[in-house]
C-alpha cells in the first residue's frame, strides 16, 4: 500500500515540475516572439509620388485694397445744414450735377447787409457827383471872375486887392473840385468793395448747392439729411468704378510665371461680398456666380531683373459693379493659365517654409530631405529641386518620424 502511495506522490511531483517547466518555456517563447515582432514592426503611413502635373498657382493675400484711378469726394464748400440729398448710392452722375442741398441761415442776412452797403455807397457816390457838379460850377464862376480882374488890371481899371480876392476864390474853387472828386473816388471804391462782398455772398449762396466734381457713380453718402456740416467736410464719394485696381507683393516663385496681360480669377468669401450683394444689381451682374477676373497691368521690378519680391499691379473689369473700392479679406487668386511641372501634395511639406519633406526609399527607410519648392494651387506644390519624378514622400503624419525609421506606406487614393 505504501509503495503505491509513494509512486503516486512521485508521479504528481513529476507532473507538477513538468507543468512548471512547460509554462516557463511558453512564457519565454512568447516574449521572444513579441520582441521579434516589436523589432520588425512598421509604421503605417500614407504617401504619394512626385509627379508632373498641370499647376495653376493659387495665392492668398491677407487683404486686397481696391481703388479707382478716378475717384474723389464731393465736399461742402460752406458751413450749413443738409436739407436735401438728390442722389442715391450707385446712381450715375455727371460733373456739375446737383447732388445735395445745404442751407446756411446766415447767408441771406449777409447778402441783404452787403446789398444795403452797395446801395449806401451808390447814394454816397450820387451825392459826391452832385458836389462835383456844384463845385465845378463855382470853379467856372471863380475862373471867369479871376480872368476878368486880370484883364482889368492890365488896363489899370481895377484895384490889386480885387485881383487877389478873385484869385483866392479861384484857388478855393479848384480845391473844392478836387475834394469833391476825391469823395467820388472814395465812393466808387466803397461801391466796388460792397459789390465784391455782395458777389462773394452770392457765391456762398450758390455753394449751398453741392455739385458732382467728376463723372462717375455714387459709392458712399457720408451724411444724412438734417446733419450740420462745416466747409471742407466730405459728403459724397464719387468715382468711375467700371475699372478697379489693386496691387500685391509676391515672392518671385509666384511672380516669375506671370506676364503683362495674364489673368487670374478672384474668389471672395461670402462675408466679404455680402455688402455688395445687398445693393442693387447692375446689368449683367450674376451675383455669387460672377467670375471676377484681374489682369496683370504692371510688374515691378520687371521679370528680367533679379529680385526676391515683386510688386504686381492688377486691373479688374468691374462693369457688373459687384465690387467697390474697399479692402477685402479672405480672397484667393488663381491663375487662369497654368504650366506643367514636378509636384507633390502640399500636405507632404513638413514645415511652413515649404522646404522639407520625408522621402521613402526603396527599402522603406525614411529620409528627411531639403527641397526647393515653388508655387502651389492649394493642393499641390511645385518642386524645383530636391526630388525626382516617381520618388515617394510621406503625407501629413510626421510625428515620430526621423532619418532611418522604417515604414510601410500606402499610396493615397488615385496614386499608382
Amino acid at each position: 500500500m505504501k509503495k503505491h502511495f509513494y509512486v503516486g506522490i512521485v508521479i504528481i511531483l513529476a507532473l507538477s515540475f513538468g507543468l512548471v517547466a512547460y509554462g516557463g518555456y511558453l512564457n519565454y517563447n512568447d516574449e521572444h516572439q513579441i520582441a521579434n515582432l516589436m523589432e520588425e514592426r512598421l509604421i503605417q503611413l500614407t504617401a504619394a509620388k512626385a509627379e508632373k502635373r498641370y499647376l495653376r498657382p493659387t495665392m492668398s493675400p491677407e487683404a486686397i485694397k481696391l481703388y479707382s484711378e478716378s475717384m474723389t469726394d464731393a465736399v461742402a464748400l460752406i458751413d450749413g445744414r443738409i436739407t436735401k440729398i438728390l442722389v442715391a448710392k450707385n446712381s450715375a452722375v455727371r460733373k456739375g450735377d446737383k447732388i445735395m442741398m445745404l442751407v446756411n441761415e446766415q447767408i441771406p442776412m449777409q447778402i441783404q447787409q452787403a446789398l444795403n452797403n452797395v446801395q449806401r455807397a451808390e447814394a454816397t457816390l450820387s451825392q459826391s457827383l452832385s458836389n462835383v457838379q456844384r463845385t465845378e460850377a463855382l470853379l467856372a464862376q471863380a475862373t471867369s471872375a479871376y480872368l476878368r480882374q486880370q484883364r482889368l488890371m492890365a488896363r489899370n481899371a481895377t484895384a490889386q486887392e480885387k485881383v487877389e480876392a478873385a484869385e483866392a476864390e479861384y484857388k478855393a474853387a479848384q480845391e473844392a473840385v478836387r475834394a469833391s472828386e476825391a469823395e467820388c473816388d472814395a465812393a466808387r471804391a466803397s461801391i466796388r468793395a460792397a459789390q465784391a462782398e455782395y458777389d462773394q455772398y452770392l457765391v456762398q449762396q450758390k455753394r449751398q448747392e453741392v455739385l458732382a466734381p467728376i463723372d462717375g457713380d455714387v459709392l458712399l453718402i457720408y451724411k444724412r439729411e438734417g446733419a450740420y456740416v462745416q466747409g471742407g467736410t466730405p459728403l459724397v464719394l464719387i468715382g468711375d468704378f467700371n475699372k478697379l485696381l489693386f496691387s500685391t507683393t509676391l515672392e518671385n516663385v509666384n511672380a516669375n510665371h506671370l506676364a503683362i496681360g495674364d489673368t487670374i480669377t478672384l474668389n471672395f468669401n461670402d462675408r466679404s461680398l455680402q455688402k455688395a450683394y445687398d445693393t442693387e444689381y447692375s446689368a449683367g451682374n450674376l451675383g455669387r456666380a460672377e467670375n471676377i477676373r484681374a489682369e496683370v497691368r504692371e510688374i515691378t521690378p520687371p521679370l528680367e531683373e533679379d529680385a526676391v519680391m515683386r510688386r504686381v499691379l492688377w486691373s479688374i473689369d468691374n462693369s457688373a459693379h459687384i465690387l467697390e473700392p474697399l479692402t477685402y479679406t479672405g480672397v484667393t487668386m488663381q491663375a487662369d493659365n497654368g504650366y506643367d511641372c514636378l509636384t507633390v501634395p502640399l500636405t507632404a511639406m513638413t514645415d511652413s517654409e515649404h522646404n522639407m519633406v520625408f522621402v521613402v526609399g526603396a527599402d522603406g527607410v525614411v529620409e528627411r530631405r531639403a527641397i526647393e519648392a515653388g508655387a502651389n494651387d492649394g493642393t499641390y506644390i511645385e518642386v524645383i529641386n530636391g526630388l525626382k519624378a516617381g520618388e515617394i514622400v510621406v503625407l501629413e503624419s510626421f510625428e515620430g518620424l526621423d532619418d532611418g525609421v522604417k515604414v510601410a506606406v500606402s499610396l493615397e487614393e488615385g496614386e499608382r
